[in-house]
C-alpha cells in the first residue's frame, strides 16, 4: 500500500508543471493579445520588425548626428490615446516607432557586435527572459549582460531592472543592436549584448 501511494506522488509530482530554469519561460505563442486596444499586459509579439522601408527619394534625409555625448530621445507623443509614450508593440504586431532605417545615426556602431552575438538559445517569442538586477547601462539575465542605447534612455525609466519579463528580437536595420521588448509595458528600446 506503501509502495502504490509513493507511486501516486511521484507521477503527479513528474506531471505537474514544468518550472522554467535560470529565470526564462518558453510561452511565446501561448501568450494571448491584451484585451482591444491595450498595450502591454503579457502579450509577446510573434516576431519581431519588419526592416524600414528604404528611403524613396534622395530628398530623404537621415536624423542629424548627435554631438558629443548622445542626447537620450524624448518620449514620443503616444500614438492612439491609452498608449504608451515610448515605441511600443500594438497586439495586431505592428512595432510603432522602429521607423528611422539603417542610417539612423544614433544606432551607428564603428564595430557592431564587438562583445559577439546573443546566442542562449533562441531570440523572439519562445524565451521570455526575467531581469534579475542592474539598471539601463548594464542589466542582466541568467549572467547574459546588456545596456540600453544611450538614445534610448528615456524610454526606460518604468522598467523594473530586478524583475520585468522581457524577450530579445534581432534589429533588423541597426547591425549591433537588439531590441528587447518589455512584456508587462508592451515596451521596447535598443539594447546591446555585452557578454556572458
Amino acid at each position: 500500500m506503501r509502495a502504490i501511494a509513493v507511486g501516486i506522488i511521484t507521477v503527479a509530482l513528474l506531471s505537474g508543471p514544468a518550472w522554467p530554469q535560470g529565470g526564462r519561460e518558453e510561452k511565446g505563442a501561448e501568450r494571448g493579445a491584451p484585451p482591444a486596444g491595450r498595450v502591454g499586459g503579457g502579450f509577446v509579439p510573434q516576431r519581431g520588425p519588419a526592416p524600414a522601408p528604404r528611403a524613396a527619394s534622395p530628398a530623404a534625409k537621415a536624423p542629424e548626428p548627435p554631438r558629443g555625448q548622445p542626447a537620450a530621445q524624448p518620449r514620443p507623443p503616444a500614438d492612439v490615446p491609452g498608449h504608451p509614450q515610448a515605441p511600443h508593440v500594438h497586439p495586431n504586431g505592428q512595432w510603432v516607432g522602429h521607423d528611422t532605417g539603417r542610417n539612423d545615426p544614433h544606432y551607428a556602431l564603428a564595430k557592431p557586435f564587438e562583445h559577439g552575438r546573443f546566442n542562449a538559445g533562441f531570440i523572439g517569442p519562445s524565451h521570455v527572459w526575467r531581469l534579475v538586477g542592474g539598471g539601463p547601462s548594464r542589466f542582466w539575465f541568467d549572467n547574459f549582460y546588456w545596456s540600453v542605447a544611450p538614445y534610448d534612455l528615456n524610454l526606460v525609466s518604468d522598467w523594473l531592472w530586478n524583475s520585468d519579463d522581457i524577450v530579445i528580437y534581432d534589429d533588423p536595420d541597426h547591425p549591433g543592436w537588439y531590441l528587447a521588448y518589455n512584456v508587462r509595458l508592451g515596451t521596447y528600446a535598443h539594447v546591446m549584448y555585452l557578454g556572458a
